[in-house]
């Protein structure tokens, strides 16, 4: 059987779902223009300020701070070393947390720590500067999906998380433009090089940014701001999302992070994680501009403007990817499409010796690595909505595991001293690319014999079967559990591969497997 049986479904894909009233669709609105220009807007600067390392060592602190060996690899492990422990607390704090609140303060808190490496004279003082822009940055990506996972149904996440994710992209271009233009226009100018210059700019934009997110986040259900949401919006958010099985708000304990841990799904999510970061480390190792300047043919100014081409792809490959999970492919088909263009790239990084087209092709089609993070943290989102604190751990402890292993992988297969050539590398990729692949499907294939494998979609783009199930969660506490299911509802529901299946849910992780 075909692993998708769409008919006719480029003309039927809808932002909303067919069964969404007009009140649903304007506080949807209300939602997304509230959630998604912001946070766009934040992980551009995010990004700008996590890229610019790179931008900055090619664009002359190299040649002006007198480096010579591998500080690049190092400053880039630095500051994930500061992501990764800046998590550790939100492992327990995300849903005891007013985001609103919390997210801004941090974003002004790197902002600054961006602002004082233009002063920067030596090794130390970068490396001190790296680590504390990682570790105020470090909660923004998973609150980022926490919230949309806390306002949105399941299908409706990851179209949201790859408008957002392509913010990744657009950061790291812009930062290289930032650059670009600083070499070009602000060299020399108060006596400061083009890239100190750079670090001015991105500090200017980051602070007031910050700022604006008091006024604009709305935080979550349970723990909303009602700056622009009224009551009627925040309790239209929570019955629509009660109606589809997700339960809004739950308090933390021992049991529940016992449960998690205890729990084969996790561990299951943790390696897809874990092959994800694998199989997109190249992306962040700055090997495009290392080999640009490595031809010894363009300017700082051009090395920067050419290194934006990869990332403002990929912003098409983000779009397209996520779109054709929600709607179209599911997430394991997603990952398959993206990491396949990745591994077709990789394999003609490996051989290297091949016509300079074919170089620049392989740098543009690697960049699709990174399109499936929302896909894949969207798929987390959806698989434990039953559980707030689930959700907020797992996604912390996934995301905070994996992103810990490019914080040393680097130092052993990118090092700068074997710029532009990473045989060693690419070769680590690629074989963390194949595994994703192959693991995504064993779980797909793992959650289908366990649960009767069904895929919530919206009515829109060819559900077909109606499933009565009780949204009863055994993980949930016991007051929610027991008002959930004495309402059972009656969810559409379209099967993959299996047909038309009629068969209760009777615990969270197979009500979570709607959305594989």
């Amino acid at each position: 059987m075909a692993f998708f049986d769409y008919r006719k479904i480029w003309y039927r894909l809808s932002w909303f779902s067919t069964d969404d009233t007009k009140e649903e669709r304007r506080l949807i609105w209300k939602l997304d223009l509230l959630i998604l220009p912001y946070s766009l807007a934040v992980y551009i600067i995010k990004y700008i300020d996590q890229a610019n390392i790179n931008n900055a060592y090619v664009g002359g602190m190299k040649e002006d701070l007198g480096f010579h060996g591998n500080e690049l690899v190092h400053f880039q492990t630095i500051y994930i070393l500061g992501a990764v422990l800046g998590q550790i607390p939100f492992l327990f704090l995300l849903t005891r947390i007013r985001i609103h609140q919390v997210i801004p303060i941090l974003d002004i808190a790197w902002g600054i720590f961006t602002l004082l490496q233009y002063r920067s004279t030596g090794y130390t003082e970068v490396m001190v500067y790296r680590f504390f822009v990682g570790w105020f940055e470090a909660p923004y990506f998973i609150t980022s999906h926490y919230v949309f996972g806390s306002w949105y149904k399941r299908h409706e996440i990851a179209r949201r998380a790859g408008i957002w994710y392509t913010a990744q992209n657009i950061g790291t271009l812009t930062a290289g433009l930032i650059q670009a233009a600083a070499s070009s226009k602000l060299d020399g100018v108060n006596g400061l090089a083009g890239w100190r210059w750079m670090y001015i700019i991105c500090a200017c934009i980051t602070i007031p940014v910050g700022i604006i997110g008091f006024f604009i986040l709305p935080g979550t259900p349970d723990r909303p701001s009602r700056v622009f949401l009224s009551q009627d919006d925040i309790d239209l958010a929570a019955k629509r999302l009660h109606d589809a099985g997700h339960v809004t708000s739950e308090e933390i304990s021992w049991g529940t992070l016992k449960r998690v841990l205890s729990c084969r799904l996790t561990w299951a999510l943790l390696s897809l994680d874990l092959f994800f970061w694998g199989g997109s480390t190249n992306v962040i190792s700055g090997g495009f501009l290392l080999w640009l300047k490595s031809l010894n043919r363009y300017s700082s100014a051009k090395i920067n403007s050419l290194g934006s081409l990869s990332p403002a792809i990929g912003i098409f490959y983000t779009l397209l990817v996520s779109t054709a999970s929600d709607l179209v492919l599911g997430p394991a088909w997603a990952i398959t499409m993206a990491h396949t263009l990745n591994i077709i790239g990789l394999i003609i990084l490996i051989t290297w010796k091949v016509p300079e087209t074919a170089l620049w092709f392989a740098f543009m089609t690697t960049y699709a690595a990174n399109s499936v993070s929302g896909v894949l943290y969207s798929w987390v989102n959806s698989v434990l909505s039953h559980s707030p604190v689930e959700r907020s751990f797992t996604l912390v402890f996934i995301n905070m595991i994996s992103q810990s292993t490019v914080a040393w992988t680097p130092l052993l297969v990118f090092k700068t001293v074997e710029a532009p050539r990473f045989t060693k590398g690419y070769s680590f990729v690629m074989g963390n690319a194949i595994c994703l692949i192959i693991f995504a499907h064993v779980i797909r294939r793992y959650l289908s014999r366990r649960a009767g494998y069904v895929l919530a979609v919206p009515t829109d783009v060819g559900m077909q079967a109606d499933t009565k199930h009780s949204t009863t969660s055994t993980y949930a506490p016991e007051n929610t559990a027991r008002k959930q299911s004495d309402n059972s509802r009656s969810v559409k529901l379209r099967s993959l591969d299996i047909g038309q299946v009629e068969k209760p849910l009777a615990k969270p992780v197979d009500l979570a497997l709607q959305a594989v």
